[in-house]
């Protein structure tokens, strides 16, 4: 039997996968429209966008397929379901609708679940003042982000966006209405054409994606096109919650000590934790 061919998956379409081979086959081919083999039902396994898959039963001539294996994930996002992330691009507007510093805090706190880089992105930036922005930015420094602001009026910001983007996988989140879907057309030009009719209230584009996408950035990265990453969601567990606050992680790795190895960085005797950051009082309350 012929090796399975290495591919990535880059959407579900239905009860179809469309895959992407990492060489060309024999024709020149690389995107197959394919099936799941019936063993990875057996096996419990479900197939994400983002996987990293084998591919077998080629028919070049109708560039159909099977998917007949799954290479362990990295990491994966349940809402929206994609597999083997790098980068989190949480998305939120400075002004229409102004931002909301509790909202900003959950959606970046809910990113670090996935365990890749998360990168606040700062949308509508022309609408407010120099000042303002630079505030704002000064303190996601101290949330323990380098975060960007951009405008689709400023090219530049947009290129240091780009150029922020890895050669992995990126996905958007954020609230609607702060520009996620601009933001995407500006990335990936070609989804002008997946974009509705223009609200005659807003004057504004709706997106209208149906299903998770991969689509190839400039950059040579790639960003998944998603319908919906609206609301954050944080894990139950509280010993969890400490690991998705960059602010204790950079002190953690810094050196700083506590007396129990189960510290909750609350009351606790010996805790070596420095307190006075600005999200602290958020830390307690969802430790509850």
């Amino acid at each position: 039997m012929p090796e399975p061919f290495a591919a990535q998956v880059m959407a579900l379409e239905a009860n179809y996968l469309r895959v992407r081979l990492d060489h060309p086959g024999p024709d020149g081919r690389r995107l197959l429209l394919c099936t799941r083999r019936a063993r990875l039902a057996h096996g419990g396994l479900k197939v994400m966008v983002g996987d990293r898959v084998g591919v077998e039963g080629c028919d070049w001539i109708e560039g159909r397929a099977a998917v007949g294996s799954l290479e362990p994930r990295r990491n994966q996002l349940q809402r929206p379901a994609l597999a083997n992330v790098d980068q989190v691009l949480v998305v939120m507007a400075l002004a229409q609708p102004a931002i909301d510093p509790e909202s900003l805090s959950r959606f970046l706190l809910s990113a670090e679940t996935a365990g890749a880089e998360v990168i606040p992105v700062l949308s509508k930036a022309d609408l407010v003042s120099a000042q303002q922005r630079q505030q704002w930015l000064d303190r996601l420094v101290g949330w323990g982000y380098q975060a960007l602001a951009i405008s689709r009026h400023d090219p530049a910001r947009l290129a240091a966006l780009e150029d922020r983007l890895s050669r992995g996988v990126a996905v958007l989140c954020g609230p609607s209405g702060v520009g996620k879907s601009s933001l995407l057309n500006a990335l990936v030009p070609d989804l002008q054409l997946r974009t509705a009719a223009v609200s005659g209230k807003l004057q504004r584009g709706r997106h209208t994606t149906r299903h998770v996408e991969l689509h190839d950035l400039p950059s040579g990265g790639l960003l998944a096109d998603t319908p919906g990453f609206n609301r954050p969601e944080l894990p139950a567990d509280p010993e969890l919650v400490a690991q998705l606050f960059p602010e204790i992680r950079q002190q953690l790795e810094a050196g700083v000590r506590c007396r129990f190895r189960n510290c909750r960085h609350l009351q606790e005797p010996g805790c070596g934790l420095q307190r006075q950051w600005e999200r602290y009082p958020s830390y307690v309350e969802l430790m509850g």
